[in-house]
């Protein structure tokens, strides 16, 4: 009568395991005495762009006060609303 487990009668030691066991195996024993170049160092960084080339002159910002003389022409704000936007506009 055998009570010990399938698993067990084969993890016994009797050298027949499916792994080696904390050995090497062949594969690690060959990488093992035939070491890799070391990996060539990464590019070094991109170095800064140098002081950029000013562009066109900007467009001048057009004058606000006609557009806000026609919305209050218009009805569309209030007196208050028109000396509250004047005075934001810095005029």
């Amino acid at each position: 009568m055998l009570l010990v487990p399938r698993q067990l009668r084969r993890a016994g030691m009797t050298g027949d395991v499916p792994y080696y066991g904390g050995r090497f195996t062949p594969a690690q024993a060959y990488a093992a005495s035939h070491p890799r170049r070391p990996a060539p160092p990464p590019p070094p960084p991109p170095t800064p762009p140098t002081q950029a080339q000013p562009g066109p002159p900007a467009e001048p910002r057009p004058d606000p006060l006609p557009a806000l003389h026609q919305l209050y022409d218009s009805g569309v704000i209030t007196r208050d609303e028109y000396h509250q936007l004047l005075e934001r506009v810095g005029r």
